[in-house]
């Protein structure tokens, strides 16, 4: 079992090893989607059933499967509290950083990066090499920083919460209920990740309604 095995494992459900890192002796991969995981998903049981949290409910079969597999622990973004630590280990293992205006930025995945569990396994397996900078640094303009309609997300200040739930429950507010955040799609990395707006329209349920 090798890293470039798993990362070849999770790419057939569609995922992608987004970050990795080695944690008291073992081996934490962090498994996020791919552009076009939508793809996927809209033919699983999981979604077609029509039932709460198909997305949750997809990864915890998909992952569990796949660390069952390999004989790793699945690990998981939700089902708290507790929480496991993802956006902590997502910045240790430098291969994700924090963007201006506050969020998490991946140099492939750029601020659409997000996770659907991940791998905990026995020992410090061999890994790839962090990338060597953040995309952010060589970002000139930093449009993510003006992206936001309503400048709930800036580099000037904390992300202002109730300004943004204010914004998608107006009229104009259905572009970025529909098809994401404008600052994290501002992100030239994101642009060319490519994710199908449909996904983000159903991340932007989940996060409006709570």
């Amino acid at each position: 079992m090798t890293f470039d095995s798993i990362a070849e494992r999770a790419a057939k459900e569609r995922l992608a090893v987004m970050c990795a890192l080695h944690e008291k002796g073992d081996t934490i991969l962090l498994l996020g989607p791919e552009a076009d995981f939508w793809t996927l998903f809209k033919t699983s049981p999981e979604y077609q059933d029509k039932t709460a949290d198909p997305m949750d409910r997809w990864s915890s079969r998909v992952i569990t499967a796949i660390a069952e597999e390999i004989g790793a622990e699945p690990l998981f973004p939700f089902g708290g509290p507790p929480y496991q630590p993802f956006l902590r280990w997502a910045l240790r293992s430098g291969w994700a950083w924090s963007s201006p205006v506050g969020m998490l930025v991946h140099d492939r995945a750029g601020m659409m990066i997000s996770f659907r569990g991940g791998l905990r396994i026995a020992g410090e397996m061999d890994l790839p090499a962090p990338p060597k900078a953040a995309p952010c640094e060589s970002c000139e303009d930093k449009p993510c920083t003006t992206g936001c309609p309503v400048g709930a997300l800036s580099d000037q200040h904390f992300y202002k919460v109730g300004d943004c739930y204010d914004y998608l429950d107006t009229l104009p507010g259905a572009i970025c209920r529909k098809g994401g955040c404008r600052a994290r799609l501002a992100c030239p990395v994101s642009a060319k990740f490519d994710r199908d707006p449909a996904q983000s329209a159903l991340h932007m349920s989940y996060f409006h309604r709570k």
